[in-house]
């Protein structure tokens, strides 16, 4: 039974951590607007590595295929983030591309409009207008219209996989208008309204849309609000001249709170505006003279000078970082942030128009000390003899950099980033985030730190408890040139009712229950990641650094930071390894050595529990308070905020088919959980370190009975927040196990009176409370009486209850003795259902009494179960007592790494226990085979493979599949594909068989792919003497056909498929090459031992080409074969492919004793090899061979006709425009040997009839010649031919006269 009184007393201890977190770190509103806080400028400035407030995390650089549309000269293109649906775009002219950068490479383009794209922005749609799918729409702005486009995303939900992501989809909405103002600055609100700015005339416009067109409107289109029907809005506000009324910078929206701002240039100032009715808007109000109020709030700040104020970008401060106090606050590009927020009295500077006025209440300048990053990089940290001693100036080894050139910005939850200008150098990151050491109230005095150089005057002192606001800043330098920033988004659990509300700034008590906040920076090298560093990625980062270097001065620094309790349970978490310490890719994990560390610290540092009593005339009062260590502190802080997700959350809420669902996903649970048993486990093993403390002496004043009073009282505390923690861990398996089993099916089955219960029951309640017993007693009855109802054994579910969430209740040895005696019934029993009653009965108790029976009474009730065809147990017994004969694994691990029953090893007993069951079910299924004479023999012949089959124990399935092909049934086992043959397979020693049907599997169980990847092994392997060369290249064309056959999205890996197929086509087109070198070989076997040795190589293993152009080609004088190395390898060097074609001529001339024969033998050579070759450079040199055929023309010109070159070379393929090219080149050229009249002539004459076989061949219908004629090219050419021409060649002078006849009449 559970202790309810020490689960509430636990209970109480973790409200009171969750009331005390949610006062650590005030409303921002709060730190800004106390008294004399009008201005600060307090900053806490580190040059070294291990205590800067952002950390750089990665760089995805951009996608190699966007790289392909910046071919064009000179493109416009734009960048941008669009975080709500995890992309960038990018636009190229008019090409607009989203980059998908968590998956780093996917592009999703829109091509469908003309006109360049210079803006894009994500606004939410019109809700009612669109498909439920569509949220969001894409508005893409050009200089002559704005569309839009419609898009269905939905992010994955909190706790939810990464993977899991819905694809993007995009639609076309036919929603489009025309303008002639370019429009930037897109802005949308939570209704689907749509405001913007124009490009050229500074205006505010709105894109108004409908579902249709009416009599009022029509169904999209622009309305100016700076000089529409509604006034010129800025009148009402300003002073300003009428030239400046509508100079809008930039738009803001507000969706918290149904406002947006607009930022105007000249003059400076703000303007809030609030939507009103259709095409309507109302201003609020307009925030002016801001300089001027900046300089009252602080004066003589450097950072304040007229010239260089300029107001960079307005952000909007969210109700959870300020309930109610800030609304806004704009950056300036001198890092000056203004803060503004509702003022209690009339302002100067103009008031809203519902009567409550904004102003700027505070003014943050920037530090002016702020070290460069090449000095954080170097992560120089100046010597401290002492906590509290005095802080040696910072020897910084590069001048400070002062803050100025920004002009990009983000900001969320008091998180700062913004990306400064460097002439000459990359983009540097200022970074701000509250220092939560300094303004949070963590129970110390604020830590002695390195103080800013700009002091603030009298006006910006404080004299209240909190310090106004303090920050960590540092500099950063980013890779590249930054086009936009924004933080990543993080989906925000909702805050369960009764849970004291956190201020989204407040990361010590959040950094346990989610991620750090990121922020991307967009540069042209891709996406830069940089995260935010909480105080437990400080604390591991001194620990790494203590790990390294040994001084442990950082650690008393941080824990007087921080304070003793928070320093505990954050060292607690680091012990434990909380899964938020390594939720991100890019940040190194915790290692056993720094957990280690900060086990060793939590014991140090957490001290000894005090008891404070009251005295009484110089004696101890018998009441007193214990005062609890910074262990149980910072177990009670940790435990806390681990439980802070879920424990005031409900169990179940109504789902839309009205039936109960889980409010929390099970991702959480799952997370919370195994924080949860990381604790738990921490706290069993580590007991000593809650038991005694490294001070253990008698206090100064009192004795020791006080003292173990103290030590009591927290033992009785840490107790009971262990019992919390075990019983909660149990009760998130209750609730997981319920999900699995339809948790709504299961609430409908209670009675009403336990619906009513279980629809209000908080996590808490179903822990601490007999409300929550009560239900879960219920809901395990409705799963025990479903289980039934569906004549589906219980012990399952039962056995999980009680591993998870409870323990045994009935021994085994009761267990043994009752299936013995129903076993004994079944015998003597002559009513076939009662025969199957009792058997199955004894079945469920012989499994549970399983661990004590002894192998001669195993053996014995299987003959029982034979005898009495109880085919489930005959074959479900064994198989469950070689799990729990071998309970620890340890035969099956010996099994795993490769041994057998008769290795030494001590765990060979255990194997030999498995071996010894397996046996028992083959010698059933023997019997069962046997027996299978009639129908129902075979029919529990069947049902024996069945259960068999159905098994979970990959050990077993291994000893089947063996016992199986030993029989000769491997094609029965193909056609079955059981769960573990894969795995039975793939184990070593990998024989050739193996191999043959392994890949065999994978084709009949639909992955192609992975037979590839067998078959391609199996032909590469070497340990298979049996494999002849044949083989081998069967194994890859088959390799190639299945990965032709796999899917193209399957998994998701195309491209890597793409790649292996490419892969095995090339060894492939080798393996060919290496069939043909073997054939060509086969008359050079008898030459003598050694060659023939040489040559059976080529049947031992597949050859590279490189080898086989080296070693057989080459070796043998294969000219061919090395043209076909050359071939498939594409590899292009004259020096090697024009010796072997200048061979190959000779060799023909060679063979042949009359001029007409070598001839004919050259073309016939040639032709051949061209065909097989042309158009590869690589083995086919083009002009090399027409040059070697001419020379051989020139040589024998009296002897060969005109024209025999040019007509060899179209008979290989060669084009007739190629072969002209190389005849004319040759003409043109006039260098040996065309340097000649005779030669030249000769070269004409070839060139005359490869023009008139061109003009006939290209006069044919549908010739391919036809395509391409260059008709005017060669008529000029040929009169040019004809002027240079030997008039006595008649021939040849006839044949250009025909080609310029039939060029004339045909063209």
């Amino acid at each position: 039974m559970a202790d309810l009184g020490a689960l509430q007393s636990a209970s109480v201890a973790v409200h009171e951590q969750l009331a005390k977190d949610a006062t650590l770190i005030p409303d921002l509103a709060e730190c800004l607007t106390a008294p004399g806080a009008q201005a600060s400028a307090l900053y806490s400035l580190h040059p070294d590595d291990t205590r800067v407030p952002f950390q750089k995390r990665k760089l995805v650089p951009l996608p190699d295929a966007l790289f392909e549309h910046f071919q064009r000269q000179d493109p416009q293109t734009c960048f941008g983030l669009l975080p709500e649906i995890e992309k960038a775009w990018i636009s190229i002219d008019e090409k607009l591309f989203l980059w998908d950068y968590v998956q780093e490479t996917e592009l999703n383009s829109f091509l469908d409009q003309p006109d360049i794209i210079s803006h894009v922005a994500l606004v939410p749609a019109k809700p009612g207008l669109f498909i439920d799918d569509i949220s969001s729409l894409l508005v893409i702005c050009t200089p002559v219209s704005v569309l839009l486009i419609a898009i269905s995303y939905k992010p994955p939900p909190p706790g939810a996989d990464r993977a899991a992501r819905n694809e993007l989809q995009m639609y076309s909405t036919d929603l489009s208008v025309q303008t002639e103002i370019e429009m930037t600055s897109v802005i949308g609100m939570s209704d689907g309204r749509i405001f913007m700015r124009g490009v050229q005339d500074r205006n505010l416009y709105e894109l108004h849309y409908q579902e249709s067109e009416s009599w009022f409107g029509k169904r999209i289109q622009l309305v100016n609000h700076s000089m529409g029907g509604v006034g010129n809005i800025l009148s009402r506000f300003t002073t300003a001249s009428p030239s400046c009324q509508t100079d809008v910078v930039s738009l803001v929206s507000d969706r918290a709170r149904g406002v947006f701002y607009a930022l105007t240039e000249k003059p400076h100032s703000i303007i809030v505006f609030k939507p009103g009715a259709a095409k309507a808007v109302q201003p609020l109000q307009t925030l002016s003279n801001l300089y001027k109020q900046a300089q009252d709030k602080a004066p003589g700040s450097p950072a304040l000078v007229p010239d260089s104020f300029e107001i960079v970008s307005l952000h909007v401060v969210d109700p959870l970082e300020s309930r109610s106090g800030i609304h806004f606050m704009a950056l300036t590009s001198n890092g000056v942030r203004l803060y503004f927020g509702p003022t209690m009295s009339y302002s100067f500077y103009g008031t809203t128009s519902s009567g409550q006025s904004l102003g700027l209440v505070h003014v943050r300048v920037p530090p002016t000390d702020l070290p460069h990053p090449d000095d954080t990089a170097r992560s120089f940290r100046p010597q401290m003899s002492a906590y509290g001693a005095h802080v040696a100036p910072l020897q910084l080894r590069s001048p400070p950099h002062p803050i100025k050139n920004i002009v990009y910005s983000a900001y969320t939850d008091g998180l700062l980033v913004a990306v400064q200008k460097v002439e000459g150098r990359e983009d540097f990151i200022f970074c701000a985030a509250p220092d939560v050491a300094r303004m949070g109230n963590v129970g110390v005095n604020p830590p002695p730190t390195i103080p800013t150089t700009y002091v603030m005057p009298a006006y910006g002192g404080h004299t209240g408890a909190r310090t106004p606001l303090a920050e960590s800043a540092s500099l950063l330098q980013i890779s590249g040139e930054a086009y936009a920033i924004a933080p990543v988004p993080r989906p925000r659990p909702t805050t369960p009712s009764g849970t004291p509300f956190l201020f989204a700034s407040n990361e010590l008590a959040m950094q346990f229950s989610e991620p750090p906040q990121q922020f991307m920076i967009f540069t042209d090298s891709g996406m830069s990641f940089v995260v935010k560093r909480r105080a437990i990625d400080f604390l591991k980062a001194i620990f790494e650094e203590v790990n390294a270097h040994g001084q442990t001065q950082q650690i008393i620094e941080f824990r007087d930071s921080f304070g003793r309790d928070q320093t505990c349970a954050m060292l607690l978490g680091l012990a434990c390894g909380n899964t938020y310490l390594d939720c991100l890719d890019g940040i190194p994990p915790v290692t056993l050595e720094i957990a280690n560390l900060a086990k060793q610290s939590f014991y140090d540092m957490g001290e000894r529990p005090m008891w404070a009593g009251r005295m009484t005339y110089g004696q101890a009062d018998a009441q007193g308070t214990a005062h609890f260590s910074g262990r149980r502190q910072g177990l009670a802080i940790y435990l806390a905020r681990l439980l802070r997700p879920i424990w005031k959350s409900k169990v179940t809420r109504p789902g839309a088919n009205g039936k109960q669902e889980p409010v929390i996903p099970d991702k959480i649970l799952v997370t919370v959980q195994a924080n949860l048993v990381a604790l738990k486990d921490f706290v069993d093993l580590n007991p000593h370190l809650f038991h005694s403390s490294p001070t253990d002496t008698q206090a100064a004043r009192g004795g020791p009975t006080e003292e173990q009073e103290a030590w009591k009282v927290e033992r009785k505390s840490i107790s009971e927040l262990q019992t919390l923690f075990t019983r909660t861990i149990e009760a998130l398996s209750f609730v997981l196990l319920l999900n699995d089993y339809r948790l709504g099916d299961l609430v409908a089955k209670c009675e009403q009176a336990t619906q009513n219960v279980i629809t209000n029951l908080t996590y808490e309640e179903l822990v601490t409370t007999q409300n929550g017993m009560d239900a879960s007693r219920a809901l395990v009855n409705v799963i025990i009486d479903q289980q039934i109802g569906q004549q589906i054994s219980v012990d399952t579910v039962s056995e999980i209850l009680q591993q998870r969430c409870g323990s045994f209740c009935s021994t085994e040895d009761v267990m043994l003795y009752k299936a013995k005696e129903n076993l004994r019934k079944a015998v003597e029993t002559k009513n076939p259902v009662e025969l199957q009653h009792l058997l199955s009965d004894s079945l469920r108790l012989f499994v549970k009494a399983a661990r004590i029976m002894d192998v001669e009474k195993l053996r014995e009730v299987e003959g029982d179960y034979q005898v009495l065809g109880f085919v489930q147990g005959a074959i479900e017994l064994p198989l469950e007592c070689a799990k729990v004969l071998d309970s620890d694994g340890q035969g099956h691990a010996l099994w795993i790494e490769g041994g057998d029953v008769n290795s030494n090893d001590p765990r060979t007993a255990f194997l030999n226990a498995r071996q010894f069951c397996y046996d028992l079910v083959m010698d059933s299924l023997e019997v069962f085979e046997a027996g299978a004479t009639s129908v129902a023999g075979e029919a529990r012949r069947d049902s024996a493979y069945e259960l068999a089959f159905s098994a979970e124990d990959e050990l077993f399935h291994s000893r089947l599949y063996d016992w199986l092909i030993q029989r000769n049934l491997s094609n029965q086992l193909l056609e079955i594909r059981p769960a573990f043959l894969e795995a039975h397979l793939k184990r070593p020693p990998s024989t050739a068989p193996k191999c043959q049907l392994l890949w065999q599997f994978y084709v009949k169980n639909g992955q192609p792919l992975r037979a590839a990847e067998i078959l391609a092994e199996l032909a590469e392997s070497t340990q298979f003497p049996e494999l002849q060369l044949t083989d081998r290249v069967e194994c890859l064309t088959l390799a190639v056909g299945n990965a032709k056959s796999h899917p193209v999205s399957l998994d998701g890996h195309h491209e890597s498929a793409i790649a292996f197929l490419a892969n095995l086509e090339e060894k492939l087109e080798v393996a060919q090459v290496q069939l043909q070198i073997w054939d060509a070989l086969q008359v050079h076997l008898s030459d003598s031992v050694a060659v023939a040795e040489h040559i059976s190589q080529l049947t031992q293993r597949l050859f590279n080409i490189s080898d086989l152009y080296l070693k057989f080609a080459e070796a043998f004088q294969l000219n061919e074969m090395k043209l076909l190395c050359l071939y498939v390898s594409e590899h292009k060097d004259d020096n090697v492919v024009q010796p072997i074609w200048s061979a190959i001529i000779q060799d023909a001339i060679d063979q042949e004793t009359d001029l007409i024969s070598t001839a004919n033998r050259i073309a016939a050579e040639v032709t051949r090899l061209g065909k097989k070759f042309y158009p590869s450079e690589s083995a086919f040199p083009r002009s090399f061979i027409t040059w070697k055929l001419v020379s051989f023309s020139l040589e024998h010109r009296a002897e060969l006709a005109n024209g025999w070159v040019p007509r060899i070379l179209t008979g290989c393929g060669v084009s007739f425009n190629e072969v002209w090219d190389d005849l004319h080149d040759m003409y043109e050229r006039q260098i040996p040997p065309f340097n000649t009249a005779a030669n030249t002539q000769a070269v004409s004459a070839d060139i005359a009839v490869l023009l008139s076989d061109w003009v006939q061949q290209a006069r044919r219908p549908m010739s391919g010649a036809r395509a391409d004629f260059p008709v005017d090219r060669i008529d000029t050419q040929v009169g040019v031919y004809i002027e240079e021409l030997d008039q006595t060649k008649l021939d040849t002078l006839a044949l250009y006269q025909n080609v310029k006849r039939d060029l004339h009449r045909y063209w």
